[in-house]
């Protein structure tokens, strides 16, 4: 199933936008505080050489002399790291020294990192100004003297002190900014989940639905328009199984009671005699019984809805009383007996209620009019059986008859497979036998708990059970029922 991999999809789509959102407002602020704190990083090293500078202009307003020079200047820490230099022109400031040495003045202090072009800017044009030089730069700065000389003040400052600070700022804004990126996409991914989580569900209970499972619902959860969704999906699926239950209902009830008609034009078929009038109705009411055996067949599936168990004892009594009707009409007299408690079993009703038909059907389709049958219902520690007996011919083959009735090819349209396959689910069986009215007998064991370890016990008792007479756990039987036919089915129950 697609579904959910379109769900995820959507979430990370959802998280790759806002990651691209998320980006882009980052960097419209980040980049352009990027660029203030370099400028600040830039004017505060350049400031901080300003001021080392100026720190010598009240001593060159008192004197010139160059070890009174050098000893301000060593008071610095500029000074004294080597980056304060005083140059001492003559007047007029004029000259074309080399590096190294001052424009026709004198150098005091650390080395001449300016060139002679910018010496002479300063001098020429008495204003302040950074110039670059190797490893940095030179804030040059001009100072007036007496006499008209000029005094200039260079303070070097390395290019990590202009820098010094910028790297880790960067760092973290660039921290602050994946943060913000890593949060923005679990608070989209949480809201996602609002989303893809209901639409996953919704999908899920579509396809479950789609496979045939009516009780699929959808929990109507989420943003307004998905809740609505499934809400509307829940009252389509509640109309879908109350549809399609009442669909079963009326296929499983219209087999049923078109038994009894069908079952009388077969003898009267069977009395009209030889000739192909009479071959071709016997045939006739043949494919007409398949059909409804293969509707009945079809109906016996429970619904989505239908319970697994039932009381095998309300569906046993519900169908005799169906079939007793006509049974009365042809003068076959019947029994019913120990539906008076209940016996609930591991099978749908609709199921053993088919179970039920197929068997009593048989009574009605093989035997003459006037011959009379019993249903007979007994409890057992981990089994219910079903005894349905009749005073007909018998069955000569019981095992030929089991396997005709299996549904395959050649079927004879006794039904049994229906009735077996329901002993079956339940990890019961089916037997064929002689019963005390000198008919057949049909056993159909309906286990209501696991088969236990070791398989089916025989018919010696274990020593746990000698001297307990099998059956003791069954109620007292009616004596009308016939005694041989009752511990037949006991002991079978065991």
């Amino acid at each position: 199933m697609r579904t959910p991999a379109r769900a995820s999809s959507i979430r990370t789509a959802l998280a790759l936008v806002s990651v691209a959102v998320t980006s882009m407002v980052a960097l419209a602020f980040l980049l352009p505080l990027a660029v203030i704190v370099r400028d600040v990083a830039r004017d505060r090293a350049f400031t901080s050489a300003q001021l080392a500078g100026a720190a010598i202009d009240p001593v060159l307003a008192v004197s010139t002399d160059r070890a009174t020079l050098e000893r301000a200047i060593d008071t610095t820490p500029a000074g004294a790291a080597g980056q304060l230099a005083v140059y001492l022109t003559a007047a007029p400031p004029v000259g074309d020294g080399t590096a190294g040495q001052a424009p026709g003045g004198t150098l005091v202090g650390g080395p001449q990192r300016a060139s002679v072009a910018d010496l002479r800017v300063a001098t020429t044009s008495a204003r302040s100004f950074i110039a670059p030089v190797p490893g940095g730069y030179t804030v040059l700065q001009p100072v007036a003297l007496a006499g008209g000389r000029l005094a200039v003040t260079e303070v070097y400052v390395p290019a990590a002190e202009v820098s010094r600070g910028v790297a880790a700022s960067w760092t973290v804004m660039t921290a602050a900014a994946l943060l913000l990126i890593g949060v923005s996409v679990v608070v989209s991914d949480r809201l996602a989940t609002r989303v893809t989580r209901p639409a996953r569900e919704l999908a899920s209970a579509a396809a479950t639905l789609g496979d045939g499972d009516l009780s699929a619902r959808s929990t109507a959860r989420g943003p307004a328009e998905l809740a609505a969704a499934g809400r509307a999906f829940n009252v389509m699926a509640e109309r879908l199984g109350g549809l399609i239950s009442l669909e079963r209902v009326m296929a499983a009830d219209l087999p049923h009671r078109l038994r009894t008609p069908l079952t009388a034009l077969r003898m009267n078929a069977a009395a009209l005699g030889p000739g192909r009038a009479a071959d071709d109705t016997r045939l006739a009411i043949d494919r007409l019984e398949q059909e409804i055996d293969l509707i009945i067949k079809a109906a016996r599936r429970p619904a989505a809805d239908e319970p697994a168990g039932c009381d095998a004892a309300e569906v046993l009594a519900d169908r005799f009383g169906f079939w007793s009707a006509l049974a009365e009409d042809q003068g076959r007299p019947c029994q019913l007996a120990g539906t008076e408690l209940p016996a609930p079993v591991p099978v749908p009703r609709s199921d053993l209620a088919a179970a039920a038909d197929s068997l009593i059907g048989n009574i009605f389709k093989h035997t003459a009019e006037g011959t009379g049958f019993w249903v007979t219902l007994h409890r057992g520690e981990s089994a219910v059986l079903v005894l349905v007996t009749d005073a007909g011919p018998g069955i000569a083959d019981p095992d030929a008859a089991l396997r005709r009735g299996s549904s395959g090819a050649g079927s004879t349209g006794l039904g049994l497979d229906i009735a077996r396959r329901v002993a079956e689910s339940t990890g019961g069986d089916l037997k064929i036998g002689p019963s005390a009215l000198g008919g057949a007998q049909v056993q159909v064991r309906l286990r209501t708990s696991p088969r236990p370890q070791g398989g089916r016990r025989g018919r010696r008792a274990g020593a746990a059970g000698r001297g307990r007479p099998r059956g003791a756990d069954l109620p007292a039987a009616q004596p009308d029922l016939g005694q041989a036919d009752l511990d037949l089915g006991e002991a079978y129950l065991k």
